[in-house]
């Protein structure tokens, strides 16, 4: 009797997440840079909303998938994080301050553009709303432009603080 996943190149894994509401159905798993340790770390981007991925092991147990047994028992959960964490070092690096200088504004797009990193670009839809947060924003024919503004950024770190 043929197992339904002995064509699959890893073994099935339990995941924990949120249920997408869209009509496909599916979310997206996108490969971001990790905002301290600046490494490859994949998130899942769902419902305008975006969760890092957890591994958990107990010592002892399994996992029964149909006729398969994942025998290690581990299983991976999707916390929310807030896209600001993700994006500060991204708004930092854009602004090209140096010394007393404040930086440049820059267009989101422009932002959101890293070399190897396609995923910031499904971030588009909710990084405008999120940063203005910690950003100044101004506005010329219609476009918008944003430059990471630090007291903002100290306000938003505060009022995180008193909400986690």
């Amino acid at each position: 009797m043929a197992l339904w996943c002995e064509n699959m190149s890893l073994p099935p894994r339990v995941l924990v997440a949120p249920r997408p509401s869209g009509a496909n159905g599916q979310g997206n798993i996108l490969l971001l840079r990790h905002p301290k340790l600046e490494e490859e770390t994949q998130y899942l981007f769902t419902d305008g909303q975006l969760h890092e991925f957890n591994w958990f092991k107990e010592r002892y147990g399994s996992w029964f998938l149909g006729d398969y047994v994942c025998e290690d028992g581990s299983v991976y959960y999707c916390t929310l994080v807030d896209p600001i964490f993700i994006l500060l070092p991204l708004f930092e690096a854009a602004r090209m301050s140096n010394g007393k200088d404040l930086g440049k504004f820059r267009q989101l797009d422009e932002i959101l553009y890293i070399e190897g990193y396609p995923g910031y670009q499904h971030l588009m839809s909710i990084a405008g709303k999120h940063m203005e947060l910690v950003c100044e924003v101004k506005e010329v024919a219609n476009m918008k432009f944003f430059r990471l503004d630090d007291s903002k950024v100290l306000t938003w770190l505060c009022c995180k603080r008193y909400t986690v």
